[in-house]
């Protein structure tokens, strides 16, 4: 059995937008899942922003249109619940509460409702990936982050989650309701930074010269020769012919190894000597 067939005959109905629930949602499809995404009238802002992510997100998905605010799109979610097994929702508690969705799990006593969050202490507080990261220190002002920590890490642990509470029914017949929260996901993702991994002079952050950025004459090359036999190795390939350079206590053999050569020239380099470089990619463009 592939990845792709893990969850056949399991229907996931998606009542988040924007990015965590729809890239759990994404997941769980690739595992092999049906995917039902509920959406507003308006839409999802994020195929206003973002329109080829929206599109990735929601390839294989069947897409519906549901007015919560009626009698009849709440009549909708209740005949869509009847046969899912996995329910996933971002709205605020206090929403799910008003709908009548919060305790979705007992009025469908096998769904597996997995309740998305900006933060599991204080679920009505509202909230964005950048206000978590704020509170989990990885931000640098005053610039804005290049990733969604948050809310990336939040998905993979809404995944999680689902695949828990549904191996959880098999046993109890039951399925149930886990709470994740984006705060909590922004401050697991800044784990390495908070105990001192990838700080500035950490072990993975410039401490040790043979994992870093090292400029070449037309780009950049991330080099990445941490464990004993890769340092060995590229201290003997870069060497001058006559011995080893030192890639263990200084950048500077390995700066001016770097410089007066290609990005191309280093990656056809590195591959033969089966060195862990690669090219340093431009920022993605907008789409």
């Amino acid at each position: 059995m592939t990845i792709s067939q893990t969850l056949s005959g399991v229907t996931v109905v998606n009542l988040a937008i924007n990015v965590p629930g729809p890239c759990a949602a994404a997941r769980l499809r690739e595992m092999g899942a049906e995917v039902i995404k509920v959406e507003p009238p308006n839409g999802d802002s994020l195929n206003l922003i973002a329109p080829q992510w929206y599109s990735e997100l929601a390839e294989g998905t069947a897409v519906e249109t549901v007015d919560l605010k009626s009698a009849e799109g709440l009549d909708r979610i209740n005949e869509l619940l009847d046969t899912a097994d996995v329910f996933i929702t971002s709205h605020r508690r206090a929403t799910l509460k008003k709908l009548g969705l919060y305790d979705a799990h007992l009025n469908h006593p096998r769904l597996c409702h997995i309740e998305i969050v900006g933060d599991t202490e204080n679920p009505d507080v509202p909230g964005h990936d950048l206000t978590y990261q704020a509170a989990a220190g990885i931000l640098e002002p005053p610039h804005n982050p290049k990733i969604l920590a948050g809310d990336i890490t939040g998905s993979e642990q809404a995944v999680s989650a689902a695949l828990a509470l549904l191996l959880r029914r098999v046993s109890t017949g039951e399925g149930g309701r886990t709470t994740i929260g984006l705060r909590q996901g922004a401050e697991e993702s800044a784990g390495p930074l908070v105990h001192g991994l990838t700080a500035p002079g950490g072990f993975l952050g410039g401490a040790v010269p043979g994992y870093g950025l090292y400029q070449a004459a037309d780009g950049w090359v991330a080099v990445a020769a941490l464990e004993p036999h890769f340092a060995a190795g590229l201290a003997a390939a870069a060497g001058s012919g006559e011995g080893d350079i030192d890639v263990t206590s200084s950048r500077a053999p390995l700066e001016k190894f770097f410089s007066d050569k290609s990005v191309a020239e280093l990656a056809d380099w590195a591959a033969e000597h089966q060195l862990p470089i690669t090219p340093v990619r431009s920022a993605p463009r907008a789409h």
